[in-house]
């Protein structure tokens, strides 16, 4: 980065006509150019190791880099008034390949050449104490959050990130059996199901993503009744229980084997995760004294459990979901839904995506949820995402064959797996 970048940046944290700041200055100066430095190594490092066959290869790239001594002074969200650019706004952390897949309708296998240009197939998918350091800190506390640490302070997340293990395998893998081929569902709470009768049909992929107040009881013929991967923030888990309880909601999804996968969307996350991994109390901020490993209905296992990266998070808002109320003052709340983040994750990690209870062009005829099946209840639009922009997306992956999405007026019927 360049110093006038830094001097304009930090210029109200340090005043230059002060000489013991003007030292401290110079002194943070020296910092970040080792920091880029020892960054640019580590890029090398993950290349080479991208060579590897091994699944945690390039993983291991920020475990063997010197680290930074201290943190970066804490960046405040309020100095900027749109998305700051950084000149790493577009470096992320990538792992080693992916498996390697022999499914002919892979959408890893598509010829689309602005998907394939945008898409990032080895995108660090989960955060984990191996590959998060100070060096990484300090990079990642240039983005808001959820896509960085900025307006954070170093021990507040530190001391849970230092505790999420490690995942010790993919988060999926080809059905014994099958095909060779990942097949996904993905879906929504959008009123658009509600009356569908697709269940069975979701049901029928080798794997099930849902997110957010995920209700099946009652509505398995519309939504199905498997959940295989549940994607949360604390947040999610927490309100779900008073906002969907009239509908029958009872507890987050909890079938046998099930992954969960965590979105940390802000501090609270953090210290929710610091609670569930010491399978104690949380010690602080709104969830203080809730025990985290109830609401995971016994089915909490550290195996099992995976938090996203704040740069595949990042990646997604930028390549795909660049919204432009990023260029006004609101830009710091400005984030894609859970919905878009299980999209993009299931993207990921299977060839073939079905992704239902999504907006499409007729979401006006039909309610909020799929829960609400007595009275029609307008589609609400949280100020916090942009779910034109959401829609328009869907549909144009669709319209080019990466995902299926599914539409009441599309006739189009998913092949037999």
């Amino acid at each position: 980065m360049s110093s006038v970048v830094v001097f304009v940046t930090w210029g109200h944290f340090l005043k230059l006509d002060d000489k013991k700041n003007s030292v401290r200055l110079a002194a943070f100066l020296n910092r970040r150019r080792l920091e880029k430095q020892l960054y640019e190594r580590g890029s090398t490092l993950r290349r080479q190791k991208e060579k590897s066959p091994s699944w945690h290869a390039s993983s291991r790239a920020a475990e063997t880099l010197p680290t930074a001594e201290t943190p970066m002074p804490v960046l405040s969200k309020k100095a900027h008034k749109k998305l700051p650019q950084w000149d790493f706004e577009e470096v992320y952390n990538q792992d080693a390949p992916p498996r390697p897949t022999t499914c002919a309708k892979s959408l890893r296998n598509t010829k689309d050449e602005n998907f394939t240009k945008a898409f990032l197939p080895n995108i660090r998918l989960f955060l984990h104490k191996d590959n998060i350091n100070m060096s990484e800190w300090n990079r990642l506390s240039h983005f808001n959050n959820p896509f960085g640490f900025m307006d954070l302070k170093y021990d507040e997340v530190m001391t849970a990130a230092k505790l999420i293990p490690r995942p010790s395998e993919p988060l999926l893998r080809p059905k014994p059996g099958g095909d060779g081929c990942v097949h996904c569902a993905v879906v929504g709470t959008a009123g658009i199901l509600n009356g569908s009768k697709v269940g069975a049909e979701i049901d029928s992929h080798d794997y099930v993503f849902r997110m957010n107040g995920a209700i099946t009881e009652g509505y398995e013929e519309d939504v199905g009744n498997r959940t295989s991967v549940y994607v949360h923030s604390a947040h999610s888990l927490v309100k779900s229980l008073y906002l969907l309880k009239k509908y029958g909601y009872k507890s987050a999804p909890h079938d046998e084997g099930i992954k969960y996968v965590m979105m940390p969307e802000k501090l609270k996350d953090f210290q929710w995760l610091e609670g569930l991994l010491k399978g104690k109390r949380v010690a602080a901020g709104p969830y203080h004294n809730r025990t985290p490993r109830l609401y995971y209905s016994g089915q909490y296992n550290e195996t099992r459990f995976y938090v996203l990266h704040q740069d595949f998070l990042r990646y997604i808002r930028n390549r795909f979901l660049s919204s432009p109320k990023l260029k006004t003052k609101h830009w710091s709340s400005i984030r894609p839904t859970n919905g878009a983040f299980t999209i993009f994750l299931a993207l990921h990690t299977c060839d073939t995506v079905d992704a239902y209870g999504f907006l499409t062009d007729d979401f006006e005829k039909y309610s909020n949820y799929y829960v609400q099946r007595d009275t029609k209840i307008n589609f609400y639009f949280h100020p916090n995402h942009d779910f034109l922009l959401e829609r328009d997306l869907w549909i144009d992956l669709h319209n080019r064959k990466i995902i299926r999405l599914y539409q009441r007026n599309d006739t189009e019927k998913v092949e037999q797996r």
